[in-house]
Order: structure tokens, then C-alpha cells, then sequence
């Protein structure tokens, strides 16, 4: 699709609404949905300078620009929803280093594989108040680890309300209900746990600061069924290929409700137009992981059958591949309607494709000129910058 001559689609006047107070239109239209700014989103707070979900991570992606934050929600053994990257708690924080926890490293099951480690459900909120959190990307700023607590949702979305307060701007959270499946079998589901909580803020509607996002449809639809906040259905998949197609091998092939139910479809499966039409009766947005809307490809111009070293660094990495030509997925997705924010938007070089250069700026860009309505980035004044430059 090409980047000009994207026409925006009218949404009702509350969704327009909903979407001005969280970052919305300045005068000027974008090539998204309903012509409004994209959305700048602290994907876990601001990942790239703190350690993941933490409320001085959060607050930093404020102070940095971020129109919504981003916690990604898991339950405590007594049944608290706290913001951890997955049920698994080892790489994130301090816990390995607990000897007074030592007894709890185990083994679970999560979406069909078998991890060891720590686990949220095996901790009250009381336990993992104790701990601390830590910069899971060993190349990223370690000097903050074991200062910083794990959050819950309600104070982040605490944190949200008095820095949207502070700054005069609205600031929304984004939670993503992380292996609802795996939480249902454990006997702590998610969802009603959540909707109790928004509608204690009197987040219950389409015009509300939040929008819901899952890997999984079936929980989707239940939030949809009990709740008119806007949702978004994620879109994953296990890697790019060579030649840029997806690599879809299990357990990131499709929805792991899909592969409980015997169900054929995988992710990209929700993508074609018959999947955006079925998307659609259920959620307001998709967040596909952005090889889907632009892709990469490696170089083999001496026709060895090896990649080619496009930077002479020896090695092979995103910085050796270039950008393809954009799919039809942001134009399918606005002809019925939805939204689209994609994920993750990172700024190291190493990162980023031979196309951009080592700018980040130039990615965002590119995916803002196609017409995304949102990003999740790691690094949000990358983000805004390129958006607002």
C-alpha cells in the first residue's frame, strides 16, 4: 500500500473523541483511521532507559511524551493484578537472588512449554513487594536494578491520573491480559479481576483512557460482551524468514485458545480480510507485530546462500536486512474499521533494519506514513519526535 493516497475513515464521534483526549488531532489530518495523531505508547513504561513496569518507568514515559502506557498483567497468588512482562518472574526481577525464595523455583507449563523459574501465581502481593525489579536486556542501562517495586494495576493507573493532572493532558493505560488461558486453569482468571477495576474508575466505555489488548480471542470476546472499553486482538508470530514471509512455528503460530480448541487458524489468519471482518465484531483495533505491515528481507547478491554482511560487522542481524514494500494490512484493517498499533518499536542499531540507517526516527516514519494509528515503542521520545518533528 502505498503511503500517500491513504484516505481516513470516519469512526463514530466517540471513538474520535476518545482518541483526541489520548493524544489526538492538532489541526493536522494523518493517514490513520479517523485522521487524528498517531499514539505514542510507553510499551512497559519507558523499557528502553528503565526496567520494565515499574512507576518510575511508567512516569518517565509520561515525561517523555507517551499518550498511553503499557502494563502487561499477571495474577499474585491472591488473586492482585500486578504488572509483570509474564507469569514467569525471573529475568525481570531480583528474585533469583532471594535466598528466602529459593524453595519456590519451579517448573509450569505456560501456553504448551515448559519454563522454570519463578512464578507470580506462587507469590502474594505482600512477597512481591518484596522484590525488585531488573533491566531484563543485559545491553540496556543496568545501574537501576533492585531499586524499583512491582507495581499493581490500580497504581498505575493512579500514576496515569496524577501525571495527566500534573501535565494538563490526558494519559491513558493500555493493559494486556498476559496467557488468559494459563491464568484460567490456575483458578485466577483475569478478566473480571480487570473489568472491576476499570469500572472502580469509571473506565467502562469507548471514551474512557484505556484500551484492553490479548494475545487470545476467546477472552477478548468475554470483555467485549461485559464491557464497551475499546480492545485490541495482538498478532504474533515466531520470526521473519529470509526472504521476509513469517515464520509461524509453535507456540507463536496462532492464539493459544485457537490451539486448545483444535481451531486451524493461526495469527496470520486474522490478518487476511476475512479475519480483520471477524476481528472487527469483537475488538476495535489489531496489534501486529510490524513484520506484518512492513517486512525485511536479508541479501544474497553473490548468490552464495548466505546472508550477506550488508555492514562488514560479522555478524548477522536486523542490521542486515532491507524493507519491503508494505502489505495491504493497514488498508484492510481501517476498511472495516479497526485500528492499528504495532509493536515494538526499539532504538538500538542493532535493531533496526540497513534502510533506516541506525536512525530509529526513520522507522517510525516509514510505519507513520503507511498510516499506523499508534506504536508501542520502547524509547517514547523517538517516538513523538518523529511523529511531532
Amino acid at each position: 500500500m502505498q503511503a500517500t493516497g491513504i484516505k481516513a475513515m470516519a469512526v463514530s464521534l466517540l471513538a474520535v473523541a476518545a482518541l483526541a483526549a489520548c493524544g489526538g488531532s492538532d489541526g493536522e489530518s494523518y493517514p490513520t483511521l479517523d485522521g487524528s495523531k498517531p499514539l505514542v505508547i510507553g510499551h512497559r513504561g519507558a523499557s528502553g532507559y528503565l526496567p520494565d513496569h515499574t512507576l518510575e518507568g511508567y512516569k518517565k514515559a509520561i515525561e517523555l511524551g507517551a499518550d498511553f502506557i503499557e502494563p502487561d498483567l499477571v495474577a499474585t497468588k491472591d488473586g492482585v493484578l500486578v504488572a509483570r512482562h509474564e507469569p514467569n518472574i525471573t529475568s525481570t526481577t531480583d528474585v533469583a537472588q532471594r535466598p528466602e525464595f529459593a524453595s519456590r523455583k519451579t517448573k509450569k507449563v505456560v501456553d504448551g512449554v515448559e519454563e522454570e523459574g519463578w512464578f507470580a501465581s506462587d507469590f502474594t502481593l505482600a512477597e512481591l513487594k518484596t522484590l525488585r525489579a531488573v533491566q531484563p536486556m543485559a545491553e540496556r542501562d543496568q545501574s537501576h536494578n533492585g531499586k524499583y517495586q512491582v507495581p499493581t494495576l490500580e497504581e498505575v493507573i493512579d500514576l496515569a491520573q496524577q501525571e495527566g493532572k500534573r501535565l494538563g493532558r490526558t494519559i491513558g493505560v493500555y493493559p494486556e491480559t498476559k496467557h488468559p488461558t494459563y491464568h484460567a486453569n490456575l483458578g485466577l482468571p483475569l478478566e473480571d479481576r480487570l473489568l472491576a477495576i476499570l469500572k472502580a474508575y469509571g473506565y467502562t466505555s469507548k471514551t474512557s483512557p484505556v484500551i484492553v489488548q490479548s494475545f487470545e480471542v476467546s477472552n477478548l470476546k468475554y470483555l467485549r460482551s461485559k464491557t464497551q472499553v475499546r480492545l485490541v486482538q495482538l498478532v504474533d508470530a515466531y520470526d521473519v524468514n529470509p526472504d521476509g514471509s513469517m515464520d509461524l512455528t509453535a507456540p507463536y503460530d496462532k492464539p493459544y485458545d485457537f490451539a486448545v480448541a483444535g481451531d486451524a487458524r493461526t495469527f496470520a489468519s486474522l490478518l487476511t480480510p476475512e479475519g480483520l471482518k471477524e476481528v472487527k465484531t469483537y475488538a476495535d483495533g489489531i496489534g501486529p507485530w510490524k513484520p506484518y505491515l512492513i517486512p525485511s528481507k536479508q541479501v544474497d547478491a553473490n548468490n552464495d546462500g548466505k546472508p550477506d554482511d550488508l555492514n562488514g560487522d560479522g555478524r548477522i542481524d536486523e542490521r542486515d536486512r532491507v524493507m519491503m514494500a508494505a502489505t495491504d494490512v493497514v488498508k484492510n484493517a481501517h476498511a472495516v474499521g479497526l485500528m492499528v498499533h504495532p509493536y515494538t518499536f526499539r532504538s538500538e542499531a542493532r535493531r533496526l533494519a540497513s534502510s533506516f540507517r541506525g536512525d530509529p526516527k526513520a522507522e517510525y516514519r516509514l510505519f507513520y506514513e503507511l498510516g499506523v494509528d499508534g506504536v508501542f515503542a520502547d524509547f517514547p521520545d523517538h517516538a513523538k519526535a518523529a511523529r511531532d518533528d
